[in-house]
């Protein structure tokens, strides 16, 4: 699936509309019917009189005795003109529709305006003047029984803070006022104040049911406060051809074909992965990562330990090699084994052997997972780190050891935002990469991995997605095991770092609510099963 910029959506769009393919109208009345039609299939109570037009031909008219009654709020760009033709198309079904229009009528776009004209020769329109401030009783001129509410306020188009009349149905009184009513709330491609490119808020942003987008979801649908202020999102084809372009994100799945093992392979023909663990106490980060290099198909997973801790691995482990690491000097022996030919460091490493080892493992040039504490010892000074990773590695930071690495990036990403496109997530995760020279996974319910030349996948644990479990102690350890193990059967970093966080994140959704770290590697079996692998 593509998650798509604004200005991408835009591009595509005008591609279609100058090769003759469509006229702009056309699309405009195809996201009209489009959101109509998600509008039934969400909620099916609202469609008394049975199916809508474009999907009847057998429909039997409006029922004038009950009819339902929507507001409709249109903006001053093509947005506000797919709300004009969702309001045509709802009173042509016997709603009762009343539309507002924040913005001058004479200064719209030009297929917008023909739709505006379309509903004004024979309804009213009220309209609001950009630059007005809000009057105290605005909102209670709405009718006093609303069935639903549409946003086409602003959608993908918005460039700055949403403010302004409409803006008070994003005050919580409002929100909470629709709820208590049972008034649905749908927004036409994205709630107004929410960025389209980033899932930021800009000023204030309408809490939506649901989001109805065209062709493809949108960055800002998955990412940061997107979820929560979208509800649920529905895509509606409008026609359009989909572009391929190696810069356009894409949500995370799985290399199905790759994860397939031949019945004439043998162990070492899946790698070799070396998972180096702390001292006494500390044994446990490194044997979930373990655990979860092993489960996910690696031929062979050794964790390496210090002596004080041998005992104590020893006795926790069975299908794992046990390697006695102290120092430079051990890591150095080990790794002239060339059949060993990948590393996870970081787990509950600690940060002194972290400094001490990370160096000399990122030297032997072996696909190499750096996570925790391989990432917090260089904290201080992270162009030291810089200066010795290569194009096989895979860092994992999450967001407060992202901003020990990248202040700088991080800085603005987190920095208020006062103009869209705000700087997102995606755009963070690009920026580190190509700094770092290798993979970034970003952690999180938005999980971003990023590559040096720009590529870029989102795996977003949201929505129908969503897998709130996962926030407990050492499942990121587990995730780090999981791209060990796919670097060491030859995934290369970013397929190895898509193809974990999605499974991750499917483990999690199949063990469901009370999980922990240790149940994550025990569910890859079904998982895979369910891929027919």
């Amino acid at each position: 699936m593509e998650l798509l910029t604004a200005a991408q959506m835009r591009t595509i769009e005008q591609a279609a509309i100058t090769s003759g393919e469509v006229t702009g109208l056309e699309l405009m009345e195809r996201a009209g019917q489009g959101v109509v039609d998600a509008i039934f299939e969400e909620w099916p109570v609202l469609d008394r009189r049975g199916a809508s037009p474009s999907r009847s031909p057998g429909y039997l008219g409006p029922d004038e005795e009950d009819p339902l009654r929507a507001v409709v709020l249109c903006g001053p760009g093509n947005n506000g003109g797919d709300g004009f033709v969702v309001a045509r198309l709802l009173l042509e079904l016997g709603w009762e529709v009343e539309v507002f229009l924040y913005g001058n009528p004479e200064k719209l776009p030009p297929d917008a305006r023909v739709n505006y004209e379309r509903w004004e020769t024979k309804n009213e329109v009220r309209v609001f003047a950009v630059d007005r401030a809000p009057l105290e009783d605005d909102f209670l001129r709405f009718p006093n029984e609303i069935d639903l509410v549409v946003d086409g306020v602003f959608g993908t188009g918005l460039t700055r803070p949403f403010a302004g009349v409409f803006s008070m149905l994003a005050n919580a009184p409002a929100r909470t006022l629709l709820r208590d009513r049972g008034v649905k709330v749908v927004a036409i491609d994205a709630p107004s104040g929410l960025c389209a490119d980033s899932g930021r808020i800009l000023g204030n942003a309408i809490v939506a049911d649901m989001a109805v987008t065209f062709h493809s979801r949108k960055l800002g649908h998955v990412l940061g406060d997107g979820p929560v202020t979208c509800g649920t999102v529905r895509t509606k084809s409008i026609g359009l051809e989909t572009w391929e372009d190696s810069q356009i994100v894409h949500m995370a799945h799985p290399d199905r074909m790759k994860l397939l093992k031949a019945s004439v392979d043998h162990k070492y023909s899946h790698g070799h992965a070396l998972i180096l663990s702390g001292g006494s106490g500390k044994t446990g980060a490194a044997r979930l990562a373990a655990r979860g290099a092993l489960r996910i198909g690696a031929g062979l997973v050794t964790l390496g330990v210090p002596p004080s801790a041998q005992t104590e691995a020893a006795s926790q482990i069975t299908a794992l090699m046990l390697q006695r690491v102290d120092g430079t000097d051990d890591l150095s022996e080990i790794l002239e084994d060339t059949r060993l030919n990948a590393l996870c460091l970081g787990p509950a490493l600690g940060l002194a052997r972290a400094q001490a080892l990370v160096p000399m493992a990122l030297a032997a040039r072996r696909a190499t997972v750096l996570d925790a504490d391989a990432l917090s010892a260089f904290a201080e000074d992270p162009d030291t780190l810089f200066a010795h990773l290569h194009g096989k590695c895979v860092l994992t930071p999450h967001g407060g050891e992202f901003a020990r690495l990248f202040p700088d990036v991080a800085g603005e990403m987190n920095a208020h935002p006062t103009k869209g496109p705000a700087y997102s997530k995606v755009d963070a995760t690009r920026a580190a990469a190509k700094r770092a020279g290798c993979v970034v996974l970003f952690k999180g319910p938005d999980t971003v991995i990023a590559a040096p030349d720009g590529r870029c996948v989102v795996n977003a644990a949201v929505y129908e997605r969503a897998a709130p479990w996962l926030a407990t102690a050492g499942a990121g350890d587990v995730l780090a095991g999981f791209i060990a193990g796919l670097l060491a059967r030859g995934f290369s970093p970013i397929q190895a770092a898509e193809t974990a966080a999605w499974l991750h994140v499917e483990c999690a959704r199949q063990f469901g609510p009370g999980l922990i770290a240790e149940d994550l590697p025990e569910q890859v079996p079904d998982v895979l099963k369910k891929l027919n692998i």
